[in-house]
């Protein structure tokens, strides 16, 4: 407590002499201040007619550039629908892609080599055959099975090559009007679904998928192909436009680089004049706050000197204080209440004749314990009275275990509330 006060003091003094040191650092900025300002107003005028000039180009410039980007626009849109429609038919190439991956060579070597295959194998490699616009049979009606004679001869020449690859890359986009037609006897057969196809031809029925899968992209890409023509066309009046944007672009940019430029020179004056001016506020803040500061603590001024120096005394004093409670806590322990207070006044007279330096009339109950803790006490048990008090204190400062003569056994109670926290075992 002492040293907080001594720092408080020193804080004092040391904001008496910045206030001193702080106005004239202020009256030094406010007049750089000022030649700042000047300074800045002219630049501004400077500023100010150059940003005009380039401005006004600027305009100009985003007029062109404005009318290009309406063009960008309209073509985006138009690409984008495109594009939406092609989205819409990639699941029916990634079904197709997904059949084929299913199907392996050793599978197309054991179609191959069946003495009879079944006919739905048959009529699902006629299909194939019908979008590879490969040959077949001429038309015969299988009046037993109520279908046409399937060109097994055809597919077998198709297989001995390599069909796996024909089939993976296979130009979708010649898919055309009459093959889909071609297919749709076929697919109206009611064996002809990827269900019955497992059952009967086993991994082959992928070919089943691929081909439903693309007459239906047929379906979708027939609508797709003349967006995609008109996207050609919009992607070349795409290329004109974004170039006419580039020139544009790059004649702003120019004149942005001179708007920049001066945009510079007028933010770097505002900065440097910025600067002062929140110099000149923080040091107008600080003397304030330290004109503040003397003014609010000039009360506590007096009163923190008084107080250190009862402190200072209260540390001369300590070490007979402290003699004092040592003696009482190491000799008074037997004795009752009118004898401690003889050794207490005896002990005093000694330390006073060895010119020891201690508090007159010191309290011994209260430099050693607290008033809480006292109050807890009490609650635990042990009388109020200054006899019990100090009894309580020998027993919880001691370093031997004492002895107690407890005839109406409230020390007792006491010692097992006060130690019932540190789990107190009674034998």
């Amino acid at each position: 407590m002492a040293e907080r006060m001594k720092t408080g003091l020193q804080k004092l003094k040391e904001a008496s002499e910045s206030v001193v040191a702080l106005s004239k650092e202020l009256e030094i900025k406010e007049k750089e201040l000022k030649i700042a300002n000047d300074k800045a107003d002219m630049v501004l005028k400077e500023v100010t007619v150059k940003a005009q000039a380039a401005e006004s180009v600027k305009m100009e410039v985003q007029k062109v550039k404005d009318l290009a980007q309406m063009i960008v626009d309209g073509i985006s849109a138009d690409k984008a629908v495109a594009e939406k429609k092609l989205e819409a038919a990639r699941p029916a190439l990634e079904e197709a892609e997904a059949a084929l991956q299913t199907i392996k060579p050793a599978d197309i070597t054991l179609v191959r080599t069946l003495g009879r295959p079944p006919y739905l194998i048959m009529r699902i490699m006629d299909c194939v055959l019908l979008l590879l616009q490969r040959k077949l049979n001429p038309i015969r009606l299988d009046v037993e099975r109520n279908c046409i004679v399937p060109s097994w001869q055809e597919s077998l020449k198709f297989m001995a090559g390599n069909p796996l690859q024909a089939l993976q890359q296979f130009p979708k986009d010649t898919i055309n009007e009459e093959t889909v037609e071609l297919l749709c006897p076929y697919f109206q057969m009611s064996d002809y679904n990827i269900d019955v196809a497992r059952r009967v031809c086993g991994n082959v029925a992928g070919l089943c998928s691929w081909t439903r899968a693309m007459a239906y992209f047929h379906g979708i890409n027939k609508e797709v192909l003349p967006l995609q023509a008109n996207l050609t066309v919009q992607e070349s009046r795409l290329a004109i436009a974004l170039e006419d944007l580039k020139k544009a672009q790059c004649e702003l940019d120019a004149k942005q680089a001179e708007l920049d430029t001066v945009q510079m020179e007028y933010e770097q004056a505002m900065r440097e004049k910025q600067t002062l001016r929140e110099d000149a506020e923080r040091c107008r803040q600080k003397m304030q706050m330290a004109s503040s500061l003397i003014d609010g603590l000039s009360n506590e001024k007096e009163r923190w000197t008084e107080q250190g120096k009862e402190f200072a005394a209260e540390e001369k004093r300590l070490v007979g204080n402290v003699l004092v409670a040592t003696a009482f806590l190491s000799y008074s322990g037997p004795f009752n209440q009118e004898f401690r207070n003889q050794l207490l006044s005896k002990w005093q007279q000694e330390i006073t004749l060895r010119n020891i330096p201690f508090t007159t009339h010191l309290n011994v109950s209260e430099m050693l314990i607290d008033g809480p803790t006292v109050g807890e006490w009490n609650l635990q048990g042990l009388p109020n009275d200054d006899f019990s008090i100090q009894n309580g204190i020998i027993i919880t400062k001691a370093a031997r275990y004492p002895l107690l003569i407890d005839p109406q056994a409230q020390g007792k109670t006491w010692i097992k509330n006060n130690e019932a926290k540190n789990e107190l075992q009674v034998t």
